[in-house]
């Protein structure tokens, strides 16, 4: 078997770049030398144009953005600025940040469009205003969440739930993620708050694509704060909704004339009965078994004319990018569930007591499955 020190790595390499480099002086993109032109050979390079040692070099080093990302979205960077330009040093003032530190920060993730600088003071872009607490569509409280203890430590131990097939989030917090949130409330409620902000951003692109007009009672199952259904009901003042949740959940829910509450565990508890039952991002949580108990407690309480309304991510069967990919590994190490493909939906529903139906697709990446009770 062939081998290679150092040495020829480094040759290989620097005949690559020299390449590379040739061809992108003809377009007057890159100065003289190989050495030279490095920095700027990577900044005006696309990624299939790279040599492969730099692209595997750039995906290697691919956490360290988004882990910049995280820390400055939980030191309220962004709210600390407004439409004034301000110094790294300011802003480390207004945050509790060395700024020296935070600008070193900022300068790595202004490559990707967030924060840009001015006249040797950074500013806001179109990308970072998103991480401010008062965005209608603020995503600040995904990325806390996302970049919280326990999510981050669950993704550093990835090599346990491979080599096992249990969650990571085992190795962190034997307790498990929803454990974890009881126990530490504060860490809760940004999940609460990450969630209330995801949920505002699909509601929309669901009721574009569905017609709920033919339910005169409809069922959220693990709704959370109600989001959705609120949305549902408010689009189509002929429904009543029923808001199904935990104890803990719903007793920080308002009910109204329209929607009432009922506080339970699908695991141990009846469920009640509805002409449509929504499950959003419910069953990507779970592995198959419990997403199985889960969707057999529907069936028992679901009327012979109901339908499922299953809203997900799905996976898909070919291969290229897709964010359902990287929503799959973090359930991994989080949840311990996982995303699935339209046939693995058609299966779990199947072996359910429910019959697949069809998918409705949105304008976002989440889905309808619809499903009915099978005989």
């Amino acid at each position: 078997m062939k081998t290679y020190t150092e040495s020829t790595d480094d040759a290989w390499l620097t005949k690559q770049l020299e390449a590379k480099a040739g061809s992108l002086k003809a377009d007057r993109r890159c100065p003289k030398t190989p050495m030279e032109g490095h920095p700027q050979f990577i900044k005006e390079t696309s990624m299939s144009e790279l040599p492969p040692p730099l692209q595997l070099l750039a995906l290697i080093n691919g956490h360290v953005l988004p882990r910049c990302i995280h820390v400055i979205a939980e030191a309220g960077v962004a709210d600390a600025l407004d439409d004034t330009p301000m110094t790294a040093e300011s802003l480390g003032r207004a945050t509790d940040l060395d700024g020296r530190t935070l600008h070193r920060l900022l300068r790595l993730i202004s490559t990707a469009g967030i924060f840009e600088m001015r006249d040797g003071k950074w500013a806001h872009t179109a990308v970072s205003q998103f991480l401010r607490s008062d965005h209608p569509q603020s995503m600040r409280a995904f990325a806390r969440m996302i970049g919280d203890r326990v999510n981050w430590s669950s993704l550093g131990e990835l090599e346990y739930a491979v080599r096992t097939g249990n969650a990571a989030i085992g190795k962190v917090a034997p307790e498990g993620i929803w454990g974890y949130y009881q126990a530490h409330p504060e860490r809760g409620r940004i999940f609460d708050e990450a969630m209330t902000a995801k949920a505002h951003a699909d509601n929309a692109a669901i009721l574009d694509a569905y017609d709920f007009s033919k339910y005169r009672v409809i069922a959220d199952i693990a709704g959370g704060r109600g989001h959705l259904l609120k949305a549902v009901l408010a689009k189509y003042p002929a429904a009543n909704g029923i808001l199904f949740d935990l104890p803990g959940v719903v007793g920080s829910v308002e009910s109204s004339a329209r929607m009432s509450l009922v506080a339970g565990d699908f695991f141990k508890n009846e469920l009640p009965a509805a002409d449509a039952y929504l499950l959003g991002h419910i069953l990507h949580d779970w592995a198959d078994k419990e997403a199985t108990a889960i969707l057999r407690a529907i069936r028992r309480a679901a009327p012979a004319q109901a339908q499922l309304l299953v809203l997900e991510f799905i996976l898909p069967e070919e291969p290229g990018p897709h964010l359902a990919k990287v929503l799959d590994i973090l359930m991994l190490s989080a949840t311990g569930g996982l995303e699935r493909t339209k046939s693995e939906y058609a299966s779990l529903l199947a072996d359910s007591g429910f019959k697949f139906e069809r998918v409705v697709p949105t304008a976002s990446p989440i889905s309808v499955i619809v499903a009915a009770p099978g005989n």
